[in-house]
């Protein structure tokens, strides 16, 4: 059932009048209603104004994006690193840039649509993917280049990326979108690039929104100096308004707000998985908030118990229900003992 609401769904949310608990959505460190984040955002609101329509390639330019890109850059792993004003610009932006000649593009199981340059049908299982891309390889002097999404829900991918590892990633291009890592998981939320950087990867690139772990309306795309300089000489990166420079600017401010705010929510997960007695009810990824699962009765079984998850066909409605719980840093113990005990008492 779809609900209507007139305020940002933190914690609790209210429908029908009555007040809810809130385990959905993507704000899993809870900022958008923090007020020590909101008050470094106003204050560069005041600083930046609102919105910065002008290309990046304009005569006048804020030194602010070039800062904040180093900034990810470094905390990601990255040699380079651009932004964009959303995680699916960014995944549009790429997907576009590479589609060429000179390469052929496959889908991993559960390829965020943000990806999609072309109607290709992402492979089913990743024993298919590999036979498919070997077969190019024996018969195609194309470069492949694999789309995946770090964080599917399956469990597939992160942490392990076992799955990816039989693919022969000395020949591949492998991009990935990191839009539910980026500022969550890694060291200091840089997300999955440390991982996958440890693979013998021909090339990788990374790519997701901001808006997701940090908490801003952006988007990121993550590669070597010479990926970045190129996407950059496109007509489409000088075509496009970029993020706000406010965003950036508190991006570049919010250190000890994200280290507070990741600390609780690993306290949170913790909490969870670790007093949670129907662990085959779900789906989920160690380390990561998400607890997918596929029962919609579960679903009225805990909005009956004034709890409201993510449910909704997704990307469109020809799409599964995508149902699961998200757990944010704003969750109180009492409201993960809650969710948890009206979860243990099933049969």
């Amino acid at each position: 059932m779809n609900h209507y609401i007139d305020t940002f769904p933190g914690r609790k949310i209210i429908i029908n009048e009555v007040p809810h608990l809130y385990f959905g959505g993507t704000s899993y460190l809870a900022l958008q209603m923090d007020n020590d984040f909101q008050k470094l955002f106003i204050n560069n609101i005041k600083k930046y104004g609102t919105n910065y329509g002008a290309s990046r390639k304009s005569n006048i330019r804020l030194s602010v994006f070039e800062k904040a890109e180093n900034y990810l850059a470094n905390l990601i792993g990255s040699e380079g690193c651009i932004t964009l004003s959303s995680g699916y610009l960014a995944g549009q932006f790429l997907a576009q840039a590479l589609n060429s000649k000179e390469h052929y593009f496959f889908y991993a199981p559960n390829t965020h649509s943000a990806l999609y340059q072309i109607k290709r049908k992402p492979f089913t299982t990743f024993a298919a993917l590999n036979i498919a891309v070997r077969e190019h390889l024996t018969s195609n002097k194309t470069t492949p280049i694999v789309f995946l999404d770090s964080i599917d829900f399956s469990g597939c991918n992160y942490p392990s990326f076992e799955a990816l590892q039989v693919l022969p990633l000395e020949e591949i291009v492998l991009v990935v979108d990191d839009s539910h890592g980026l500022g969550v998981v890694g060291e200091n939320g840089g997300g999955v690039h440390s991982i996958l950087s440890k693979l013998n990867i021909k090339e990788l690139i990374v790519c997701g929104s901001l808006g997701k772990g940090f908490g801003i309306q952006a988007g990121a795309i993550f590669g070597t100096s010479e990926r970045i300089k190129s996407l950059t000489e496109t007509s489409f990166y000088g075509g496009a308004s970029p993020a706000t420079p406010a965003a950036m600017a508190t991006l570049l401010q919010a250190n000890f707000i994200y280290d507070v705010k990741r600390k609780r929510l690993q306290r949170n997960m913790h909490h969870f998985s670790s007093h949670l007695k129907k662990r085959k009810k779900f789906h989920f990824m160690e380390g990561h908030p998400a607890y997918s699962f596929s029962d919609i009765q579960l679903t009225e079984y805990l909005e009956a118990n004034r709890i409201i998850v993510t449910s909704f066909p997704y990307p469109d409605e020809s799409a599964p229900l995508m149902s699961r719980i998200v757990l944010s840093a704003a969750h109180k113990k009492k409201d993960i003992e809650h969710v948890l005990h009206c979860i243990n008492i099933l049969p």
